[in-house]
């Protein structure tokens, strides 16, 4: 029989990267962020793509079309961001990032340092650096990556 350290080491990246997601959700208290993470998520992705076509989300973020207006609505409404139609394609929408919107994702942050804190408590900071990197280089390999199959299926619950 495998030890548990054993059987840890053994698995897959996916499904540790998978185990520490939910240790980091779980401790993302939507009151220490300010906001849900859901929308953290979206607001995120649009702090770091201002003016991205509302269509970027879906597969930026592997949730389908009418969640991604239902996200953005919910932040539209908190006033995090506006949508203008393009000026080049009348038929497309671009999602900006407004102040309020900047201050929130700032405050977000933050409040992450103690989630990641806790969460990476057993790494320095030299090896959180060398994380935070790799991760940063997989996810943007991963966007470029055919996007999600059945988005449907990854949506939040």
């Amino acid at each position: 029989m495998l030890g548990s350290e054993q059987t840890q080491a053994e698995a897959g990246t996916v499904v540790l990267l998978a185990r520490l997601t939910k240790q980091a959700m779980r401790r993302s208290d939507p009151e220490l962020l300010g906001i849900d993470l859901r929308l953290l998520m979206a607001l995120s992705y649009l702090g770091d793509h201002d003016g991205a076509p509302q269509q970027e989300f879906v597969d930026a973020l592997c949730i389908d079309a009418k969640n991604v207006v239902l996200l953005l609505n919910e932040l539209e409404d908190r006033g995090y961001l506006v949508r203008r139609r393009d000026s080049e394609d009348r038929r497309r929408h671009r999602v900006y990032i407004t102040e309020t919107g900047r201050a929130a994702l700032e405050r977000a942050v933050d409040a992450q340092q103690a989630i990641e804190d806790e969460v990476l408590q057993a790494l320095d900071a030299d090896e959180r650096a060398a994380l935070r990197r790799l991760l940063l280089r997989a996810l943007r390999g991963a966007e470029r990556a055919p996007a999600c199959a059945d988005a449907s299926d990854l949506t939040p619950a």
